[in-house]
């Protein structure tokens, strides 16, 4: 195991040879914090027979606990509001009285603005990546030795080299494209035997992975990014870690994973968690069991571990400016933990905003998480919204199926319609592919058309709009629904790729059509204040198009959704509540100038997206 002084270069740390010290998280921390206590936790062997001192204006020590592996401290410390920036000394003294260990612990001084910071809202659009595949913006980082897997770019489940810099490297690609936020795929170490490239098993928590470059080059990504109007959105796991996680080698406690000894794998059977009928055999085997062989389940009943995930989470959005967090498999962790993560995170940045992942195509099953629910067990958290799976998943029904009666796009009208069942929809992410699915493209049988209906769905209806990278050049995965072929690379992100998706070399004319496609409605939407925070009426679809508006006191948006095979004609006389006759109005789609009068004529399978004035 590397020692401390390897880990973490930026703190001096002056050992006995009676002690010795291999790991201090959080690596450093801040003062002015909302929340004065500070959990660190240190491992060393036989850490637990010494007793801490320090002596800091303003920080004082709350509370020792150690468990029964003599090789972990657990120290909580208080800063106060008078703490100043500086190093504090911790001194580990024996029975004897005689130091073993003197170690300078970091506080930082917090930015000004820290606390109020703004998350992301719904006058952003998220561009989701997985950094593997994105752009190999550093070769030399591609194979780093001591690490157990190394790249091979022709396997589709390997590591083909994408970083950090790559995504620096192309900022300006997601700010010309109309982008305002980047939601990352986890970029903190994986360092397992195969399959790492996705970041979802975790082996630090406070550490980027060295292949996809330095905890520095995250937050210059951050940091550049803001200067650009992005904003940076963290994908997180507390479910599990990976196997290969450092501490799995020598466990605090035996409850620090469920099921340690004799792992299960959980049923991701979800509902069982709102099942008033449920067995407590059905629900164990689902909360506790492990994702896979190489997920091993954390026990966030356990509150030292509690106590740790939620500061390792306010940890980085202070150290990056984080405007957000996506929260992976979020049912899968204890509840009553999710809730109290939620609330500290939230109390930490009132402005914050998180979304978690319930994939179910269930609103009412989503609904239950979100901040401000009533449920009948009394269940509440802090959550602001989720991912909209029953959205998504009725859009690509009433594009690819026929109803059996009524409009086919009555399926997408309904969904709409079940929004009272949320305490406040429009906090949801909504999004047409992510790197679990098929790409949408491949979702609707590679029909451009279609393609062009659900962009401008995602893009005008409530909520925060999320698309996949490569969606916009028609990226698809036809003939194998693997993950590892779903995430595969961005044209161009590599040297020497004949195609290339940033400059359109090489691409389709297919493909050019629908990057520009989006682009367009992008850049419009930057400004359509009716999107962002609008009020939204919709219609009973009829003759197979959805027809909904969003307005404020400002703007007027009119959103047609024709998903029939030839030009209809719809009778303008349903929207009078909406605009008078003679009403002027653009199709931001065409730059046309129409007039609503009587009726208008949509081609078959049109999108239509008209700014009413």
């Amino acid at each position: 195991m590397r020692k401390l002084l390897l880990f973490l270069c930026l703190i001096p740390f002056v050992l006995s040879a009676q002690t010795e010290i291999e790991r201090i998280e959080p690596p450093f921390w801040w003062t002015g914090m909302n929340n004065t206590s500070l959990q660190i936790m240190l491992y060393g062997k036989n850490l637990a027979y010494d007793k801490p001192e320090i002596n800091y204006e303003g920080v004082s020590i709350e509370k020792v606990i150690t468990v029964e592996n003599n090789n972990y401290m657990f120290l909580y410390l208080n800063i106060s509001d008078a703490a100043k920036a500086g190093m504090v000394n911790i001194q580990l003294k024996n029975r004897q009285g005689e130091v073993t260990a003197s170690m300078n612990y970091e506080l930082k001084e917090r930015q000004q603005d820290a606390a109020s910071m703004q998350g992301y809202d719904n006058s952003d659009v998220m561009c989701l990546i997985t950094p593997d595949r994105f752009a190999n913006g550093d070769p030399s980082n591609d194979n780093v030795e001591g690490m157990l897997e190394g790249p091979s770019r022709s396997d589709k489940w390997g590591r083909h080299g994408g970083d950090l810099r790559g995504m620096i490297n192309n900022l300006d690609y997601f700010a010309e494209m109309g982008y305002t936020a980047i939601w990352l795929n986890p970029l903190l170490e994986n360092d397992q035997e195969q399959w790492s490239y996705h970041g979802y098993s975790t082996t630090d928590y406070y550490k980027v992975d060295p292949r996809f470059g330095t905890n520095e080059e995250y937050a210059e990504l951050a940091e550049k990014g803001r200067q650009k109007g992005i904003k940076i959105i963290m994908d997180m796991i507390v479910n599990h870690c990976g196997s290969g996680h450092w501490w799995m080698k020598d466990l605090p406690s035996k409850d620090w994973i469920n099921n340690a000894d004799d792992p299960f794998y959980t049923t991701h059977v979800r509902t069982t968690l709102r099942d008033p009928h449920v067995s407590k055999y059905d629900l164990e085997h689902f909360s506790d069991g492990w994702f896979v062989e190489t997920m091993p389940d954390l026990n966030q009943r356990n509150p030292l571990m509690a106590d740790y995930l939620i500061q390792n989470t306010i940890w980085w959005i202070e150290y990056l400016g984080l405007a957000g967090i996506r929260m992976d498999t979020y049912p899968y962790s204890d509840k009553d933990f999710m809730s109290k993560w939620t609330c500290a995170v939230m109390d930490e940045y009132p402005n914050f905003n998180i979304c978690g992942e319930e994939w179910s195509y269930n609103p009412i099953i989503l609904a239950y998480w979100q901040n401000g629910k009533n449920n009948p067990d009394g269940y509440s958290s802090c959550l602001p919204g989720l991912l909209d799976f029953p959205l998504q998943n009725a859009l690509v029904k009433s594009l690819t199926e026929k109803a059996e009666w009524g409009s086919d796009m009555r399926q997408l009208y309904e969904m709409v319609s079940n929004d009272f069942i949320y305490a406040d929809p429009a906090k949801h992410v909504i999004f047409p592919d992510n790197h679990d699915m098929s790409r949408i493209f491949t979702q609707l049988d590679e029909d451009l058309s279609l393609f062009k209906l659900a962009i401008s769905f995602f893009a005008t209806m409530r909520g925060t709009p999320q698309f996949y990278y490569g969606t916009e050049i028609l990226m698809s995965n036809k003939g194998d629904d693997s993950h590892g072929n779903i995430r595969s690379d961005f044209p161009g992100g590599w040297k020497g790729d004949k195609i290339n998706g940033f400059t359109q070399r090489g691409l389709t004319q297919d493909q050019k059509e629908a990057q520009n496609f989006v682009k367009k409605i992008l850049q419009w939407r930057k400004t359509a204040t009716a999107i962002h925070h609008g009020k939204l009426m919709h219609f009973v679809p009829q003759h197979h198009v959805y027809t909904y508006f969003r307005y404020d006191e400002n703007q007027k948006v009119m959103v047609l959704l024709n998903k029939e095979e030839k030009e209809v004609e719809i009778n303008l006389e349903q929207f009078a509540e909406m605009f008078n006759k003679g009403t002027r109005a653009k199709d931001i789609i065409t730059d046309q100038q129409i007039v609503l009068n009587d009726k208008l004529v949509l081609a078959s399978r049109q999108a239509m997206i008209l700014e009413l004035y």
